[in-house]
């Protein structure tokens, strides 16, 4: 796999300064673009599209903090649970749902939601309004965006031990680190799904 961090020159660390990424990323845009290769060989020509190619992946990826996570967890050789492509495509190519494991601590809550979606779901079969449900659907929707907020703060706190660990070579720090961030990740992105579900239900 390439490195998309040592692509631009960088360490591998979570808080990167975006603006000056995006500054390199446009100086080697230039550097490769397709005119400046139109009299070169084909496969000078073939190799700047690969480059350019590689490039737009790159920075596509580093520039938006939880795909940079992903990617670095991945480097890490960690295969995420909720973001599984294979799952994914399995799934889809199954005609089902990826199945998702709730973390432990939101099974009840999980449950409870499922239970009012399902109601929700049937009284729209039956073209019912139940406004109780729906503001219980309210509370739950803003419920599940604080623990979002609270993964954000905690996820950056986080990218700050990583970065450290990272400078200083400390290997335990750098995988008590990664654990905790995996384990942010996939509560992050179940409870992402509950919401998409409950804004789904509420339409």
């Amino acid at each position: 796999m390439t490195d998309y961090f040592a692509f631009f020159s960088l360490p591998r660390h979570l808080h990167i300064d975006t603006a000056a990424l995006e500054k390199q990323f446009y100086t080697l845009s230039r550097k490769l673009h397709p005119d400046r290769f139109a009299a070169k060989p084909p496969a000078e020509q073939e190799e700047a599209l690969r480059q350019s190619s590689l490039l737009n992946d790159a920075y596509r990826t580093l520039k938006e903090s939880i795909g940079r996570t992903e990617y670095l967890l991945t480097l890490e050789g960690v295969q995420l649970e909720e973001q599984s492509r294979a799952a994914t495509d399995a799934a889809r190519a199954a005609g089902t749902e990826k199945k998702q494991v709730a973390p432990p601590e939101l099974l009840e809550e999980a449950f409870e939601l499922n239970m009012q979606l399902e109601e929700m779901k049937m009284n729209k079969q039956m073209g019912d309004d139940d406004p109780q449900l729906r503001k219980d659907l309210e509370v739950a929707k803003a419920n599940f965006e604080g623990m979002l907020a609270t993964a954000q703060v905690e996820l950056e706190s986080l990218w700050s031990a990583w970065d450290a660990a990272v400078d200083t070579g400390d290997d335990t720090a750098k995988t008590k680190a990664r654990d905790g961030m995996v384990a942010l990740l996939n509560r992050r992105s179940y409870i992402r799904n509950l919401v998409r579900d409950v804004n789904a239900a509420l339409e």
